[in-house]
């Protein structure tokens, strides 16, 4: 049987199946559909500093083949994750991953630091497609330079394994992940969602109440796949693919691309069972190819 075990910045991954941010809430609630310890990982919902009500309704809106969100990172914030949350999860066996955001680089730094404590999340990964309020609203992950501060920023007060999540709304993709990479991210994860927007032709409205928001799901795919591709070309790190993953097939293809594993999704919505039969599929598919482990597929194309 072959090999699916993968390392990323000095971490162990049992396989390169992780469910991403967002769609698989803090993992528990999917135990009823999935044996989680099968699972690479898992990375929870955005965590920030403080708790954040989110975006007014409505927030979320299906497109062709995708969907729409501004859900805005509810939650209840760092302290509650750990108080309430983390003694639920710690015991998953499987890499937990705390996804954390911020308004500032303050917040940030905070709320990493506070996760850096808990000895059963081994990693976060920064979400740096969050608008930096002291700058105007603009993304931190929209430019080299605000990239570059808040990751330098968390790497100083965050001592184990970084991963850092990139915006694809920006000119080149390569230059932020080179960017980050330097200030001592050990993987990038890409893509983040894509800007887009729906309106009610009846109602001659937005659909959804802050106009634009988040576009994920299959239709994202082919861009995810190229800018996967071109940043394996500019960054030494391991990279995690992102956007539009449904299948086995969709898996691989990121994989022959250059990511070293990916994470799942928007299909969870859709097929609460899919993550594992991603699993089972990268495997028979090594199986029938006489590939020996993962390793051998990461960019081979």
């Amino acid at each position: 049987m072959a090999n699916l075990n993968i390392e990323i910045g000095g971490l162990n991954f049992k396989n390169p199946v992780l469910t991403a941010s967002g769609t698989f809430g803090y993992g528990s609630e999917y135990g009823d559909f999935i044996d989680l310890s099968r699972l690479g990982g898992i990375i929870v919902k955005g965590t920030t500093l403080y708790p954040r009500e989110g975006n007014n309704y409505p927030r979320m809106a299906e497109t062709p083949v995708g969907m729409l969100n501004v859900v805005g990172l509810q939650n209840k914030g760092v302290d509650y994750f750990i108080s309430e949350i983390y003694p639920k999860i710690k015991d998953i066996d499987t890499r937990m991953i705390v996804n954390v955001s911020g308004s500032t680089i303050e917040e940030y730094v905070t709320c990493a630091a506070k996760i850096n404590e808990l000895e059963k999340i081994p990693a976060i990964e920064l979400n740096i497609s969050c608008p930096n309020v002291k700058e105007g609203g603009m993304a931190f992950g929209t430019n080299c330079g605000s990239a570059s501060k808040v990751v330098k920023a968390v790497r100083k007060i965050y001592h184990k394994m970084l991963i850092v999540k990139l915006s694809p709304n920006v000119t080149d993709i390569t230059e932020i992940a080179r960017a980050v990479e330097a200030e001592g991210a050990d993987s990038v994860s890409l893509i983040n969602t894509l800007l887009g927007m729906a309106i009610d032709a009846e109602k001659r409205q937005p659909v959804l109440s802050t106009v634009t928001g988040g576009l994920s799901g299959p239709c994202i795919k082919p861009v995810a796949l190229r800018m996967v591709w071109q940043t394996a070309k500019a960054v030494k790190v391991p990279i995690i693919g992102v956007g539009g993953i449904s299948n086995w097939k969709d898996a691989i293809e990121f994989i022959l691309a250059g990511a070293t594993a990916i994470q799942i999704g928007t299909y969870n919505f859709i097929d609460p069972t899919v993550s594992i039969k991603i699993v089972d599929g990268i495997e028979n598919y090594l199986n029938r190819h006489g590939f020996d482990s993962i390793g051998e597929l990461i960019g081979n194309m």
